[in-house]
């Protein structure tokens, strides 16, 4: 089984890796040549001059899996190999797209007899050796033709992967894992942070967060991250509290509200990475004027 690989990056470059070692023929493109002919020369995946390229090298029914930055660069890609496949080949997308972009492009492919799997993937860097959590939105004929692939880049082949449900699915399931994800994090962040902030008791963090890695209701992965970064800087002077978002959170919460169902918690996680960034404090020194204004409450002045 032969498949083409669209962007390489550290997720697209470690999956193609996996299927290398699982016996796949993987032929990748991605615009940084450097890393893709170093990629070949280390896993022996073939290297695409082209999209084009690419697909010529692929044989009957083609198989194309993209893993592309949302928007624009995944959705201009499907537009690209519509104009390149044929009918009975495969466009796999899994990246972190919006689940409604996914509908829009299974549609766009089918129309032209192509058939379009969106697979949300969990795993990150540790995908490599761990093997990947997928989601896949397909139809029954999709999901079954890429089931030998699924099998290889999942832990196990009878586990990790699922057939969730029609095109869209995958990706809606992964987004509503990574608000999930947000949730978890920002309670083990502030709770930890309560403790570090107890100056009562000399509290050993690296101490506790392995503590709870055994037998604790909240053992888990993520406790296993942060157990290990504790260890390494326990309070963690090093890191500046900045956090990012990948968009899939901000997705989650616009859910929420289509469906008007309650999801304070992964809102709410969402807007305090959010507020880490406001490097301003604007809405901070407000509310501190608020306070003088309705009650003579002193203000601290700034010095930087």
């Amino acid at each position: 089984m032969k498949i083409g690989m669209i962007g390489l990056g550290k997720m697209g470059a470690n999956m193609a890796t996996r299927l290398r070692r699982q016996g796949f023929e993987v032929v990748g493109y991605d615009r940084d040549a450097a890393a893709l002919q170093r990629l070949a020369r280390e896993t022996g995946v073939g290297a695409a001059a082209s999209v084009t390229d690419l697909v010529s090298q692929l044989g009957a029914p083609r198989i194309v899996w993209l893993m592309l930055p949302s928007g624009a660069p995944t959705s201009g890609q499907v537009d690209e190999l519509a104009q390149l496949l044929s009918p009975g080949d495969v466009v796999v997308d899994g990246g972190n797209s919006y689940y409604r972009d996914s509908q829009r492009h299974g549609t766009l492919l089918q129309e032209k007899g192509i058939g379009f799997m969106d697979a949300g993937t969990s795993g990150g860097i540790w995908g490599l050796e761990n093997g990947y959590c997928l989601m896949v939105g397909a139809s029954d004929a999709v999901a079954t033709q890429l089931e030998p692939v699924l099998k290889a880049l999942a832990p196990e082949p009878d586990r990790g992967w699922a057939h969730v449900g029609p095109v869209g699915s995958g990706h809606f399931v992964k987004m509503i894992h990574n608000g999930i994800e947000y949730g978890m994090m920002q309670a083990l962040a502030e709770g930890f942070s309560l403790m570090e902030n107890k100056r009562e008791f000399p509290l050993d963090l690296a101490q506790i967060s392995e503590l709870w890695r055994h037998g604790s209701v909240v053992r888990s992965w993520l406790l296993d991250l942060t157990a290990q970064s504790l260890q390494n800087d326990s309070h963690l002077e090093s890191v500046a509290p900045v956090v990012a978002d990948s968009g899939e959170g901000r997705w989650t919460a616009v859910e929420a509200v289509e469906q008007g169902l309650a999801a304070p918690i992964l809102t709410l996680a969402l807007f305090m990475r959010v507020q880490s960034r406001d490097s301003r404090g604007f809405a901070s020194r407000l509310l501190a004027l608020m306070r003088q204004g309705f009650g003579g409450h002193a203000i601290q002045a700034r010095h930087d």
